[in-house]
């Protein structure tokens, strides 16, 4: 096992008093610790939980990303899911391929 997947770091963020207070209220009716939600919420954003890829993706309407990006995210997350369906890749192999045919849209542009 890497030492990076044991090796403990904090991540803290500042946020105003009242979204602070009811979501502690909110957790403790859920019975849930603070560190327990985030770290299950950044586990499940970063496995691409369909559920917060939607939610990331009116978020990012809203905060007005830009719809290119947006766009040219979607086509990447369809192309990597199609390439692993395909021919059965690993995530760290479809990251480079696709590493690989970003540099040559660049090359394009």
């Amino acid at each position: 096992m890497s030492k990076y997947s044991t090796a403990k770091k904090q991540i803290c963020f500042d946020s105003i008093t009242k979204l602070h207070a009811d979501l502690k209220i909110r957790l403790h009716y859920d019975d849930l610790k603070i560190k327990e939600f985030f770290n299950e919420l950044i586990e499940a954003y970063l496995n691409k939980n369909q559920h917060i890829v939607n939610f990331i993706e009116e978020l990012k309407e809203q905060k007005q990303v830009s719809s290119t990006r947006r766009n040219k995210n979607k086509r990447a997350s369809k192309n990597a899911a199609r390439i692993s369906d395909q021919f059965g890749l690993n995530e760290a192999e479809i990251e480079d391929i696709f590493d690989i045919l970003e540099k040559e849209e660049e090359l394009y542009e």
